[in-house]
This record gives C-alpha cells, structure tokens and sequence, in this order.
C-alpha cells in the first residue's frame, strides 16, 4: 500500500501537525501528515481565537517565516483586535476572534493545494526504529510506512483521559478516542513521560443568552490583520463580542458540586495551566473575589454556537448548568455540550534538541502539548520549527534555530529546552528579555530573509518587507535631516502640552517627544507632503514612527544581545564530561549533564547553574 519511503511523516493534524506537514512539503520533502480523522484538521479543540498577548507574536513569526496560521486566521476571522495599545509598542498584540468552522476548512484546502503532501487516516500505534534512528510509523491496523524522519504532534490525545465530574473515559477530544501505544513504546526507549491536564467551558445555544444584560465588546474601528501579504485583506465587517461576570451566587452552586469535581476529589493527579484555571480553581484560590469575568465569543459568523470564555471546568453537568442560569445574561441557557477536563501525556521537554529532534532517537521529532506546551500558537511554532528541520536534516543541509534575540519562538524552544516545564508552558511577553526587539510589528524584518533562505518565504514576499524597510529608515532619515522653525512648531507643541522652542530644531527630537504621535506631526506640511509622494501605507508609518520614539531603548537592548550572542558563539563539545571539572557545584555537574548544552550561553539560562559554574566553565573551555 505505501511502497515508496516518505521524507517526513507527520503523525497528527493539529496545529503543530498541519504547520510541520506544510513547511516540509513546501520545502520540498515528500511528505505524509497522518491523523485519526481527516475531517478535523487543524481543528480549534477550545477557544475560537488566534493571537494575543505574546501569542499574536507568534503567529506574525509565523507568518514572516512563511507559515499557513497567520493566513488562515486572517481568512476565518470574524474579529479583529490589537491588544495593549495603550501600553508600548512592544506590548502591542494582535488577536482575532476565529470562525471555527471557516478555520479548519482554510487550513484543510491550503493543505490540500501544497505540492508534496499526502494524507492518510489512521491511527499511529508506534514508530519503527532500526539502531538508533526512526525508519517509520506503525499504525493500529498493522499498516508499516517507511520514512526518513518522524513528527510527533500528538495533542491531548496520548492515553487522553475525559472527566466530566465523577464520569472519566478515554478520548483525546470530546467525541474522539485516544491515542495508545506511542507513550509506552517511548517509556521502553528510556524516554521520561509525565502526565498534563486541560480544560475547556460549555458551549451554549446564542439564541438562549441576553446579549442586553452584558457588556458588548466590539472589534477596532480601523482592523489590521495578522499576514503580512499584500493579497491578505483586514476586515470589513467584525461580529461582536461579549462580555459578563460571575457572582457570589454562582459561585456558592459551584462549591456544591466540589466533592463531586474530579479537581479537588483526587481523580485528576496532574497539573493544569496555571494562567488558564478552571472556573472552580479559580473560585477556591481567589476565594476573596466575589466576581470574575467571563467572555461571550460567537463560534463564527452564521453559527449559534458560543464559547463561554472564563468557564472553563470539570464540574458535574447538572452544577455546570445551575450555576451558569444565575450568569446575568445567562438566564434561559441552553447548552450545546458542557465543559470537561483532559489528562493526556507529555515528554519532558529536556530530552529534545533545540531543533526539536529527540536526543534519544535520530530523525525522531515532537512538537505542540506533547513537550508540554498550551495553546495553539505555541504549537503551530513548534510544529513550523520541527518540520522545518526534519526537511533539511533529510536534504542534508544546516539545522536551523532562533535564538532568543530573535524570535519569541526562539524563547520557547530555549525555555522548554533549557528549562523544562512541569505545567502546561504558555507564552508571555514577560519570558523574552529581549521583548522590544521582538515586537510584532517587526516579524517580517527579523524573520523573512529566513524564511526565504529556507525556500519558504516567496521571492516576492522578500521584496515587499524589503521596499517596506528601505521606505521606513528613508521616513526616519527625512526626521533626521528636515528642520521646523519655532512659529510652525509651537502651536503644535502647545496643544499637546509640551514645552515650545525658541530656535530651529530637529523633526526627530520633538517626535521623540511622549506627548507627540504621528498624527500631530502630519500637521506641518512638509512631513504629509513626504507621505503623499512616498505613497507610504500605514504599515511603514507606525514602523518609522516606532523606530524614532523607541530608538534609545531598540539600541540598548541591541547591545544586549550582542553580548549574548558572544556567549552563544562559544560551543560546548558534544558529551562533555562535566564530572571533571572539580571547582563546579555537584547541582550544576548534574543538571548540565543531563540537558547537554550547546553554547555557554544556553548553560548559563540552566536552573541550578550559577555564574561562578559558568565561570569555571569558561576557563577550562579556554584552556
């Protein structure tokens, strides 16, 4: 049935498996992405929604590098939204508010028009190993196909297990039965595995809800998208969100089901999200809050299917129920399906390389929520990365990885590498050092000229974020050199507040100014004249404007990163014997010998390995 050896197979559909299916295909790898069902490819398993805070990073690096996620959120949104602009740009983070349906089916036809891609539906029961190094998958009806190297995106579905208050069966996603064998075939390779818990809200009937009692919360009047081609449309017409609280009430018929929850009666062991708590974990650890919020999110544009965002649980349905009747809006509710929790395996992340390839197995790679990892951009990162390399490994090129200076995804794989996670990891602007370097505006900058060398970013996508940065520190440069005498300044400068001028000055120092934006600029005539003969579109104005205002604080951590990257630029040879290095703490001998750095620089980010480690290091390197 399958006689010709695949490249890459990619066992799973999801996000991490579509994105790791794609990127090896358009890289030229003959490629098969097998999945339990075909017809939940790329399925949202929980909320309706791609980006946020960090997250929308993700995707944009996604996207820069040449991925499918940023289009295909584009594509399906039904709203757009860029959150924290009332803080700095570098906070800035794009999100849309997703059509299920729309999203899957988008992702499925981009799948099926990529050159080099089969698919087969089955599922994956175990890999083929010869010595050391995978050689193909085995399937649970007996079904062997070869290949050169294997992804693993496997989801919640390793040994998945569903609890609904006191009931629990087997099942990767509501509806869908669990994957076996992979894990204990994994565990015989000398493989560490662990166990994870997720959650998801009830989905409601919208026509039961009172939209009037709640708090509409609206799309931005001027969205922007997440693609950075020019083919790629924003929105025109955006569905609303919603927005309601919790109250003591339902919080007291919550705490009635408590010895029913599989939460707090021993049946789940593992550990959840901790910035992701089930509504009743929330209520038990802020028990001197007596509201909290939940978001009403439309399942798509036609459907009257809502996602109760903020409900997350594994109460018993009928505590579900009675307490979500007393959620003002919620009144009349009827449900569609009610919330449950998910145990599932993982692999402790430690065990990978940075390119994601396993260290036990050669060609064997993991990707998305078996490392540990929540959330679907994280996962479509990691899936991206993981097919990335699992091409050029078997077209015998350079592997290929970010550093933490240069993406947010480089900072995810770094940690999860590095550092391992115990709870499901999601990202936060707060985990890169380098977060004002990483902002979203500028993926395509720091990320295309990659994408391109890799043979996944088009020629022509090359040249757009080409023209875009050459039209963007021209428009910085003209800030530069054109002055602005103190009668044309002043009134300008008085309106906003900030004290006037007595001489010519610089364009560039009063925009440097916090109080002055670009729209107080475009009043002298000669910078809107510099627009219009320009044609500069918005994208190359806020990027200009982003470089002048923030340009001490990009500079600064510039040179950060150039110290560190001296570090990374310092190798560690292959299984180096860290017992000989007699003035090294026995913690930092251990924990450097099981993670096996590449660089100086990633055994310095090790838990438990101080400077003078690092120290002692260094000298016996230089020797």
């Amino acid at each position: 049935m399958f006689n010709e050896v695949y490249d890459v197979i990619v066992v799973g559909a999801g996000h991490a498996g579509s994105e790791a299916a794609a990127a090896a295909a358009n890289m030229g790898s003959k490629t098969l992405l097998i999945t339990m069902n075909l017809q939940n490819i790329a399925q949202m398993s929980c909320n309706p929604a791609m980006g946020g805070i960090a997250k929308g990073q993700i995707v944009r690096e996604i996207d820069a590098l040449g991925g499918y996620s940023g289009i295909v959120s584009d594509t399906s949104a039904i709203q757009f939204k860029m959150l924290n602009k009332s803080k700095g740009p570098a906070m800035w983070s794009p999100r849309v508010q997703s059509d299920r349906m729309r999203f899957a089916e988008d992702w499925r036809l981009l799948l099926e028009q990529t050159k080099n891609l089969d698919f087969y539906q089955e599922m994956v029961s175990g890999i083929l190993i010869e010595g050391e190094k995978v050689v193909g998958v085995k399937t649970s009806l007996g079904i062997e196909v070869k290949a050169k190297s294997v992804v693993l995106t496997n989801g919640t579905f390793l040994n998945g297990l569903i609890h609904i208050g006191d009931k629990n069966f087997g099942g990767g996603r509501a509806g869908e039965r669990a994957a076996t064998g992979i894990t204990e075939q994994l565990i015989d390779l000398g493989f560490d595995s662990g166990r994870m818990k997720t959650g998801t809200p009830p989905r409601v009937d919208g026509r039961s809800l009172d939209y009037s009692k709640m708090i509409e919360q609206p799309g931005d009047e001027q969205p922007e998208k997440f693609s950075y081609l020019e083919s790629i449309r924003p929105l025109k017409e955006q569905r609303s969100c919603h927005m309601t609280y919790t109250s003591p009430e339902v919080h007291d018929l919550l705490r009635e089901g408590f010895d029913r929850s599989p939460m707090f009666n021993g049946r789940i062991q593992s550990t959840g999200p901790r910035y992701c708590p089930s509504i009743e974990d929330k209520i038990n650890r802020f028990a001197e809050r007596d509201r909290h919020q939940l978001f009403v999110e439309p399942e798509g544009w036609n459907t009257v299917e809502v996602y109760v965002n903020g409900f997350s649980t594994s109460l018993p349905e009928d505590v579900q129920y009675k307490a979500l009747k007393s959620v003002k809006g919620f009144e009349d509710v009827k449900f569609f399906r009610p919330g449950y929790a998910i145990e599932y395996d993982y692999f402790p992340p430690t065990q990978l390389k940075h390119t994601l390839e396993t260290k036990l197995v050669e060609g064997l790679y993991f990707a998305g929520q078996i490392n540990g990892t929540t959330g679907y951009e994280e996962a479509a990162s990691q899936g991206l990365m993981a097919g990335i390399n699992a091409a050029l490994k078997v077209q015998q090129r350079e592997e290929f990885t970010l550093k933490r200076n240069e993406a947010y995804i480089g900072v995810l794989i770094d940690d999860l590498i590095t550092k391992g996670t115990e709870e499901p990891y999601r990202m936060f602007t707060s985990r890169a050092e380098y977060r004002t370097l990483l902002r979203q505006d500028n993926a395509d900058f720091r990320l295309t000229p990659k994408g391109y060398d890799l043979g996944l970013a088009s020629e022509k996508r090359l040249r757009r974020m080409e023209q875009k940065q050459a039209q963007s520190e021209n428009f910085v440069q003209f800030f530069k050199d054109t002055s602005v005498k103190p009668e044309e300044a002043n009134p300008v400068l008085e309106a906003k507040g900030s004290a006037l001028v007595k001489q010519s000055d610089k364009m560039f120092k009063l925009f440097a100014r916090p109080q002055i934006g670009i729209n107080d600029m475009r009043q002298f005539e000669a910078v809107e004249t510099y627009i219009n003969e320009h044609n500069l579109d918005s994208e190359v104005i806020e990027q200009a404007e982003i470089q002048v205002k923030y340009s001490g604080y990009i500079e600064k951590e510039k040179n950060n990163a150039d110290k560190l990257n001296r570090l990374e630029d310092v190798k560690i040879p292959k299984n180096f014997d860290y017992t000989k290095l007699k003035s090294m703490s026995s913690e930092a001998k251990q924990k450097l010998s099981a993670i096996q750095p590449v660089t100086i620089s990633q055994a310095s980010r090790i838990s438990g390995v101080s400077p003078a480690d690092v120290s002692v290091l260094l000298v016996y390197l230089g020797r």
